[in-house]
């Protein structure tokens, strides 16, 4: 089951939060959990990943920002 971060502990994102997979090194948006892993999307779309659920953490701020940008990046060449 997924936990929600609360603000005084560290646990895993919720569904639709970005999150890291620590053993790949990898960043996306937490989809849910299938048969004791994480599924994982990445941020720009594509095929999900399964990532182990102590595997998987919180972005820092500077990484959240850094994602984030991006995307926006990403979407302005496009036209979004």
């Amino acid at each position: 089951m997924l936990l929600c971060m609360a603000s005084n502990q560290q646990t895993r994102p919720c569904i639709g939060e970005l999150a890291k997979d620590s053993a790949r090194g990898r960043i996306g948006v937490v989809m849910g959990e299938i048969g004791g892993r994480v599924q994982i999307r990445p941020i720009r779309g594509g095929k999900e990943w399964d990532a182990m659920p102590d595997n998987v953490v919180a972005l820092s701020a500077r990484e959240e920002l850094s994602a984030r940008l991006t995307v926006k990046n990403g979407n302005s060449r496009v036209g979004l």
